[in-house]
């Protein structure tokens, strides 16, 4: 069977069963969401520049905090993909992590219950900045699980200084 037979019954077989099954078993999107995805796709681009440019603010004070040992974000020179990822990439988002100096679940838990700003999740991507623990121990690297609690942040849209001043909230509530 040629390479153009083979698309064409393909074809077929999407109009034909495919199409029909989705609007059947209603999988298709809304006009309301569709709405809401061309909506916002129009601010996605500055929406980005601004995740990404916080969260290289927050990554570089992050890493002048006594009680961070690490922060990995590529887009610091540090951090072990730096290389490759100026190599391939011209950006970065919102999401960063960061190892704890010497705390324990009981520090972690104080943390993050004093932010204010920062909600409690790992829904990435939205306008809204959260922070979750992130899971080392299903690593395969030992050194991976050897790390002293990690949190992950996503850093969102609201004022830098605001998110700064809440980590320093949480540093000092945690203490």
């Amino acid at each position: 069977m040629s390479l153009i037979s083979s698309a064409k019954r393909i074809s077929w077989v999407t109009s034909t069963q495919v199409m029909p099954s989705s609007v059947s078993s209603q999988i298709t999107v809304s006009p309301d969401d569709a709405y809401l995805v061309l909506r916002g796709a129009r601010t996605l681009a500055p929406r980005l520049e601004v995740h990404e440019r916080q969260a290289l603010e927050i990554a570089h004070w992050l890493q002048a905090q006594p009680r961070v040992k690490q922060v990995f974000h590529p887009g610091l020179p540090e951090h072990p993909g730096y290389v490759l990822w100026q190599r391939d990439f011209n950006g970065s988002n919102g999401l960063l992590s960061f190892e704890l100096r010497d705390a324990d679940a009981t520090y972690v838990e104080r943390f993050i219950d004093a932010l204010q700003l920062f909600g409690l999740g790992a829904s990435w991507g939205g306008y809204e900045s959260l922070v979750t623990v992130a899971n080392t121990q299903d690593r395969n690297s030992a050194a991976d699980r050897a790390l002293n609690p990690v949190l992950r942040l996503h850093i969102g849209l609201e004022d830098v200084e605001a998110l700064i001043e809440d980590l320093t909230r949480g540093f000092a509530a945690a203490t």
